[in-house]
């Protein structure tokens, strides 16, 4: 879908969602008091059918979820509007408690909104739908596209590009590049036949092709005033993997596991800020009570600090409270034997090396608290992968190494997915690229409350 036509969707569908809120939200208070003059407080009333606007303006602007809109089915497109209104009644309600608006608004104002606005929208939107799909169809606004693609892959391009394409594109030609040539007189007949067609946009896919035999094709196209869309994608390659870029002044396909937006990544810094803030504060409250039973149960430094594997290969000093004896590194070696994961971590139920009081903080994470500070300082997340040891790092081969593509967390999947019962370090790899290839917001936060259910019941921690 072009541009236009992208634009034309998404501010129609933010429209849309407006007047369906006002409306709704309209009815629902008449529904409750029969008229609108015993609505009690009107300008609290209104205030949350604006903060109801302003979450829908944020949602939509912030998470592109009108992206696929005209791919959606009927059920992913109810869940997405019952997202929307969850997320907007539960913002309205913590703005409510904080400025005390609730003892003036009903609340049965707000059970009705969220009904009626979920069932309008849906319906709504299922017309918008329809509508659209008549206007993208129509010949004045139907993009007409020519194929140009290697022997081999001619068909399955059209056939890939008439899916994703769908009704806003028909493509009038399919063209071999047997057929083409770097002398612009040997493409004498295509260029005749392209000129007196109605054509808005050419695309062309041939890794085979001759770069002077493209560059003839495309300067002759960009001259015509047609659009051109070269693809430099490797055949056989993930597409889900790849995005247009640019490096320095390069224009580049690039190829990545991990697809985010920025804004998104910016969003879960900001929750690591935040989160360990509040984290930091804990663990300075903790210090003196757990500093004084390390120290009377053995000797050594409070804090233990060891040389990990961040992002990417980045190292850093992660923090935790002393659980272990001091000769516990240079014992590591002579526990190999006993190890109880296979591959290239070490696990061990009965380890001899943690103290009285290590077994108690391992027991309830205690000793995790000071990794709040390395996630206020970037070096860790809340939410992420496990960070290796140095000794561990250096056995990667590459597929273990793709694990250290996002910033580690103080937790992840391995730490609520029964760490303890895990024997396999490929198992704790699975998990982790897992998280990466799946990774959202929401994953986080599900995440996060995942792990404090697990950490007082006490579950995972040997």
């Amino acid at each position: 879908m072009n541009g236009k036509n992208k634009v034309v969707i998404t501010y129609g569908l933010y429209l849309v969602d407006v007047l369906c809120i006002a409306i709704s939200f309209v009815a629902s208070t008449y529904i409750r008091f029969g008229n609108f003059r015993d609505m009690g407080d009107k300008n609290s009333h209104f205030m949350v059918c604006l903060i109801f606007v302003l979450v829908a303006t944020v949602y939509t602007f912030v998470v592109p979820w009108h992206n696929l809109f005209m791919k959606r089915k009927s059920i992913g497109e109810l869940w997405h509007i019952l997202k929307m209104n969850i997320i907007m009644v539960l913002v309205a309600q913590t703005i409510m408690y904080f400025l005390k608006w609730a003892d003036s608004f009903s609340r049965w104002v707000m059970i009705y909104f969220f009904v009626i606005d979920v069932l309008f929208t849906f319906l709504v939107h299922l017309i918008f739908k329809q509508c659209m799909k008549v206007y993208l169809s129509s010949e004045l606004v139907k993009t007409k596209v020519l194929v140009i693609a290697d022997d081999e892959l001619l068909e399955g391009v059209v056939d890939r590009l008439s899916t994703a394409l769908g009704v806003s594109h028909q493509i009038v030609k399919a063209v071999p590049t047997s057929t083409i040539s770097e002398k612009t007189a040997e493409n004498k007949s295509l260029y005749e036949e392209a000129m007196q067609m109605a054509l808005d946009e050419m695309f062309i896919f041939a890794p085979k092709l001759d770069q002077n035999a493209i560059n003839s094709v495309v300067r002759f196209f960009d001259d015509m005033g047609v659009v051109c869309h070269y693809c430099v994608e490797l055949p056989d390659m993930d597409t889900k993997r790849c995005s247009l870029n640019t490096f320095g002044d390069y224009s580049v396909m690039t190829y990545s596991h991990f697809q985010s937006s920025y804004k998104r990544l910016v969003l879960k810094r900001v929750m690591d800020i935040i989160g360990s803030l509040i984290g930091s504060l804990i663990t300075l409250i903790f210090i003196p009570f757990v500093a004084l039973a390390i120290k009377i149960d053995s000797k050594g430094p409070v804090f233990f600090a060891q040389t990990r594997v961040g992002r990417n290969g980045r190292r850093f000093r992660i923090l935790k409270f002393r659980s272990m004896y001091i000769d516990a590194e240079e014992r590591k070696k002579e526990l190999q034997k006993d190890n109880e994961i296979s591959g290239l971590m070490f696990k061990m139920e009965n380890d001899p090396r943690i103290t009285k009081v290590g077994r108690f903080i391992r027991k309830t994470s205690i000793d995790e608290l000071p990794q709040f500070f390395n996630i206020l300082a970037g070096q860790m997340s809340l939410v992420g992968t496990r960070p290796p040891t140095v000794d561990e790092f250096e056995q990667y081969n590459q597929y273990y190494r793709r694990r250290l593509s996002m910033t580690p967390g103080l937790t992840g999947l391995w730490q609520v997915s029964g760490r303890s019962d895990i024997d396999n370090f490929d198992d704790v790899v699975k998990l982790d690229l897992e998280y990466i290839d799946n990774w959202s917001l929401g994953l986080d936060i599900k995440i996060l409350f995942k792990t404090i259910k697990v950490v007082f019941s006490r579950r995972g921690s040997k």
